[in-house]
């Protein structure tokens, strides 16, 4: 008999676990002492469509004492549902009506299934978030390299924040307006003076055009002096230029040695053609004494001739030097 009772006492605790379990009635109580009206039956049908009853009553309890009607039930739960995060929501709707900003419930869900911590974006308009800007490599008309950093005040634009870009698109933009900027200014020296120009110039550009986020201000925290870019570039073309002067040059020479190697050769074809007709001298005079062309006379007048042509040539030639009398 004391094992049945056991038993029985056993299974009504599991019962009453259950019915606990399945019918939050400490829950309800809690809701209907913080003024929030849900039935049991309601609560029961959450633990039926998997939706945490204690995270849904919590959240009503803060909407209802923040005074948010708009923060219903079935809104909560379609939400969670949907796989947003309803207490983050609930927490931004709080913020913004204490801070007077204009966030509905249907908003806040958007914003949230998005992919954005609506709650943070909450605070960022409230609070506003300083983004630094990586450095940023620009050239002045002067050729002179100029390297600045940035920070951008930015606030979140609760209207934007479904569909409008990033602070990776805010940093690309600014980055873009500085060197915009510096690249339209005369001298370095100018933008080194007065670098608040560079972010009177950014700032008009509407840099926030369909962003997330509004740009507040836009203030130049460091610039460094870089390269001489111009003189480098001016450097590298006139070793081009070098290089150019130096390949036409090779090439004339080419051309010269070759135009002399040709004439070389030619020189030497013609040198060829006069030592075979010196050849054929000895032929032809033997060939006109035969036949009675060349008599002997003839021959020694010609070796005469050539006598006195020899000698002349040699007289002709300057001597190695005159001995003076002493």
């Amino acid at each position: 008999m004391l094992g049945i009772e056991i038993v029985g006492l056993v299974i009504l605790g599991v019962l009453l676990l259950l019915f606990f379990y399945y019918v939050p009635f400490l829950l309800w109580i809690s809701a209907k002492v913080s003024g929030v009206n849900i039935s049991l039956i309601q609560l029961f049908l959450m633990r039926i469509r998997k939706v945490p009853p204690h995270t849904i009553v919590a959240c009503m309890i803060e909407a209802h004492k923040a005074d948010l009607p708009e923060v219903k039930r079935d809104g909560l739960e379609a939400h969670y549902l949907a796989g947003g995060h309803i207490e983050r929501v609930v927490h931004a709707l709080v913020s913004a009506s204490k801070a007077n900003i204009d966030l509905t419930f249907k908003m806040a869900t958007a914003i949230d299934l998005a992919g954005r911590d609506v709650f943070q974006a909450v605070q960022m308009s409230v609070n506003p978030k300083v983004i630094d800007t990586p450095p940023v490599a620009a050239v002045a008309k002067d050729g002179i390299q100029l390297i600045a950093k940035a920070r951008v005040t930015v606030r979140a634009n609760i209207k934007q924040l479904v569909g409008g870009a990033g602070e990776e698109t805010i940093l690309a933009r600014v980055g873009e307006g500085i060197v915009s900027s510096i690249g339209s200014s005369e001298s370095h020296k100018s933008v080194l003076e007065n670098p608040d120009s560079i972010s009177k110039l950014v700032l008009k550009k509407g840099l926030d055009a369909g962003t997330a986020f509004e740009i507040l201000s836009i203030d130049i925290a460091d610039i460094d002096i870089g390269k001489n870019i111009g003189a480098q570039l001016q450097m590298d073309q006139a070793e081009a230029d070098k290089n150019i002067a130096q390949a036409k040059a090779e090439e004339r020479r080419a051309m010269a040695v070759a135009t002399e190697q040709e004439m070389k050769a030619r020189s030497q074809e013609m040198r060829a053609k006069v030592i075979e007709a010196e050849a054929d001298v000895p032929k032809a005079m033997a060939e006109a004494f035969r036949s009675g062309n060349l008599g002997i006379m003839d021959y020694y007048k010609m070796k005469n001739i050539e006598a006195d042509t020899s000698m002349r040539e040699n007289i002709a030639k300057p001597s190695g030097g005159t001995k003076t009398d002493k």
